[in-house]
This record gives structure tokens, sequence and C-alpha cells, in this order.
């Protein structure tokens, strides 16, 4: 095995994996709100410090480094001496460059505007056996709402400042999911706790489930004080700010969906925590729903178990 000498190394590790790209690889790179995704992994996000993430595959690092090694495949001599210049990269010299292509005019986010009439979105989230209370909860914090343009259910999400940051639109009759343009993911849809002070946090993959397991608390009168976030899917790109934000959490719950995918994420990312100083202190565990892929299945099939309770009563009555 080559010898690499201790400058090489140092400077391997020292490179940052956003300059890196812009140098050698800016075709790849493609702006995302304040981060940056690339043409090859869609799911990859690239933070200004060189921090990155790959959603899909559940992994992450923090350098160029990082990113070689396991996103590239390549040994670790290979990666050092690609980025300490030991061995010849692709270098655009100032004549070479390449003129980076007019990026189109992006437009601020704005909410989409609200249905004077959003019976159609309530009703829909009674379907999902989503309460009459917690409805009316959502509604009155601005956090749910009716589009008015194509009768969507919205799901916003807000700074600590009460500014809506980020809204994901769902289709009350299709299979339609997309957030708004311009969203920032690190303010995902979060239902607050029912009094200051809490320091728990449970952590969905959807709204949805959010508001499932806060119906079902309210069902079977659990004494539990905490907040709910949703990640719009599974990046921990929401959790990690939502916990930068929030410094008193001192528990946190995955309830992530109850398939190979939710599983295998919601241990990736209790990895992950408990690897992070920052957030070492805060205990971190595991629960899928009991049945149901996901918490709002767990409700349905709850309800419809307490409705044929009572049948079924009748009849061993009846046949005694």
């Amino acid at each position: 095995m080559p010898r690499l000498t201790d400058d090489q190394i140092k400077a391997a590790r020292e490179v940052n994996l956003l300059s890196y790209m812009q140098a050698y690889e800016p075709n790849e790179l493609k702006r995302d709100g304040l981060n940056y995704r690339t043409a090859s992994h869609s799911s990859l996000v690239i933070r200004n410090d060189g921090r990155w993430y790959w959603n899909r595959g559940g992994i992450g690092g923090v350098s160029a480094l990082d990113f070689m090694i396991k996103m590239r495949g390549m040994g670790f001599v290979d990666a050092v001496e690609t980025l300490a210049g030991a061995r010849s990269a692709p270098v655009y010299t100032k004549q070479e460059a390449k003129p980076k292509p007019a990026e189109p005019e992006k437009k601020d986010f704005q909410l989409p505007f609200v249905s004077r009439c959003g019976t159609h979105a309530v009703s829909y989230l009674q379907r999902r056996g989503v309460s009459s209370s917690v409805i009316s909860r959502c509604l009155s914090l601005g956090i749910f709402y009716e589009s008015q343009k194509n009768g969507h259910c919205v799901f916003v999400g807000k700074d600590e400042n009460g500014k809506p940051r980020f809204a994901a639109q769902r289709s009350i009759g299709g299979d339609f999911k997309k957030d708004v343009y311009g969203s920032d993911k690190r303010y995902s849809f979060c239902y607050p706790p029912d009094r200051i002070g809490a320091k728990h946090l449970a952590v969905f993959e959807a709204p949805i489930d959010a508001l499932s397991h806060a119906t079902m608390q309210e069902r079977d009168g659990w004494q539990w004080n905490g907040h709910r976030l949703s990640l719009g899917g599974t990046s921990a790109v929401a959790l990690v700010s939502f916990l930068e934000r929030h410094p008193e959490i001192n528990r946190v719950v995955l309830h992530m969906d109850s398939d190979h995918a939710g599983l295998v994420n919601a241990h990736k990312i209790k990895f992950m925590l408990q690897a992070d100083k920052r957030f070492s202190h805060i205990k971190v565990s595991v629960n899928p729903p009991h049945r149901g892929k996901d918490y709002n299945q767990d409700l349905l099939q709850r309800i419809q178990q307490e409705r044929e309770q009572p049948s079924r009563q009748k009849q061993a009555a009846f046949s005694l």
C-alpha cells in the first residue's frame, strides 16, 4: 500500500465537499434553497459547510473524504491522493472555466391562497379518523387549511417567530403530494404540545400520522406532553434543525412507518443522533405503530375495532 504523508491526510480531511464539487464537478450541483443537490443523486443534500446526507441511502458525512469513500466507493488511499492533489484530477483554469448557465429567476416562498370554505379538507381528516378538536386546533394555529385553487390539504410549518416557512400539499381524492415551491425543509409541519415547557419530541413521516397520534392520546387519555414533528418523508433535516432550535429536548421517540424502509431509517436516525455530540444527552427510542403500516392506519383500525366491539357483545349476550 502506498505510504501517505501526514500532510496529505490532513489536507484531504479538510477539503470541503461543496468547494470540491464547485471546482471539479460543477455540472453535478443543483441549487435547492439554502443547500445543494446533485444530478446523480437527487436525494443527496450538500450544505454550505460541506456536510452532506444521502436521504435515500441513510448515510452522510462531514467532508469530501467521507463522500469519496461512502458514496464513490473509493479506498482510503485513493480518496486521500485524489483530494490532496497527489493524483491528477480535472482542474478548470480561468481560461478553461465553463461559464455557469444563468439561473432561472426564483420565486419567494408563498402559501397557497386559503379557501373560504374548507369543509372538504376538514371532512377528509375526519374520514381519516382525526378528532374534531385536533382539527380545530390546527385551524386556529394556522398550520392546516384547504387551498383555494385546487382544494388540497395544506400543512404549514412555521419558524420560531411564527412565520410560515414550509407547506406540504396533499390532495383529498388523489395521490398528489408535493411541497410548496421554496419550502424550507428545516421548518417542517409540527403539531405543538398542549402545555409550554415540553421536553419530549415525537417524530413521524407525515403530518397526518402526527395528528393521528394526537387523536389517540385524546381518545385513550395519555398523560403525555410534547411536540409532534413530521419529517415529510425519512430525511432527518427537519429533525436536526428542530433539535438545534430546541436544546431543551431530552427525549425523542421515532414513530416511523412499520415497513422495511421506515424501520431501517428510524434506526439510522437513532444512530446518527447518538453519534452527534450536540445530542448525546437525548434519549432516543424507536416506536413503530402497533397495527398497520403507519399511525393513521393504527388509528383507523382502533376505531373500527371499537365500532365492532358492541355488536360482538350483543351477539354474545344473545347466544347466552
